[in-house]
């Protein structure tokens, strides 16, 4: 066997053992908790979850619905992709947009025109009212340095918010979902999972994925070493200049604070190349909400965010 050989056959076995942890994890949950819901915007990380979600209970449907908290300010392509996932497979779908909490004052806009920070409240207040005691999100420990301190199963306390102190330790795959009334388990699939592991796994599954992940043109402008497009959120500002380059989008969220990255990839297996070359993690390199401070993610963490 040669060295290439070898290291091909390491790469498949990687995937499988992470698709097995996974798929072992939604059936855990499954068993433990009597209303899990499933974190589901339509972007890779989600979409990939929901796979494993769908390959856990195959042929019997996912035993729990969908949560989207919508900012208002997603790209329409990942909208139409979301609707369509949803259909295609018969999910029950719960949306929460941030823009009824603003209409109700619950909450204000933000000076700067993001929505991504005021999504928390949102997740929260719908997590209180449909009694949900395990959310399933798509974090992975390699996006943050924050999300690297999270177990897989992260417990929240009665107002939602993530104490590093009371993590518990997860040995031989034992996890504890037990917790008191009021507060619930956030859960976390892919935390083993890096950035490539997921595109070679997408690549080997032939998952669909949002448009904007692959190379296209689009009228963007610089801000803060990011491409931004335009849209609902505003912008571009004075002295900023529109240009329509090739780029892709590593990471989709509020269009306010994601950027897009040049690039000419527009296959599965030409991105996967592009991620395996990069010395910078997606949030890293696309995020503008994560370059607010350096405890940007762990504060809204504490608060109670994804």
């Amino acid at each position: 066997m040669t060295t290439l050989e070898a290291a091909t056959d390491a790469a498949r076995d990687n995937l499988s053992a992470l698709e097995s942890e996974a798929i072992h994890i939604f059936r855990e949950v499954a068993g433990e908790f009597d209303r899990p819901v499933i974190l589901f915007s339509g972007g890779k990380d989600s979409t990939l979850l929901l796979h494993l979600a769908i390959k856990a209970f195959w042929p019997a449907p996912v035993p729990f619905p969908l949560l989207h908290v919508d900012t208002g300010h997603n790209f329409d392509e990942v909208i139409e992709f979301r609707d369509r996932v949803v259909e295609k497979y018969g999910l029950r779908l719960i949306v929460a947009h941030v823009q009824d909490w603003i209409d109700d004052g619950r909450l204000q806009e933000r000076p700067d025109g993001t929505r991504n920070p005021l999504q928390t409240q949102p997740l929260l207040d719908s997590i209180t009212e449909h009694k949900f005691d395990a959310v399933f999100g798509g974090g992975r420990r390699d996006e943050e340095r924050a999300r690297a301190k999270e177990r897989i199963f992260s417990l929240r306390n009665a107002f939602g918010q993530w104490e590093p102190r009371r993590q518990r330790p997860e040995l031989w795959n034992l996890y504890n979902g037990r917790h008191r009334p009021g507060e619930h388990v956030r859960v976390f699939p892919l935390s083993n999972w890096t950035e490539a592991d997921v595109w070679n796994y997408i690549a080997r599954e032939k998952v669909e994925l949002p448009s904007i992940y692959y190379a296209h043109k689009r009228k963007v402008y610089r801000r803060d070493g990011m491409w931004l497009t335009e849209g609902p959120w505003g912008g571009p500002r004075e002295g900023e200049v529109v240009q329509e380059l090739m780029v892709r989008y590593r990471t989709v969220g509020d269009g306010s604070c994601t950027g897009a990255v040049e690039s000419t990839a527009s296959t599965v297996e030409e991105v996967i190349a592009e991620v395996q070359a990069s010395r910078l993690t997606e949030r890293g390199a696309t995020r503008a909400d994560d370059r607010l401070s350096e405890a940007a993610m762990e504060d809204r963490k504490r608060e109670g965010y994804f």
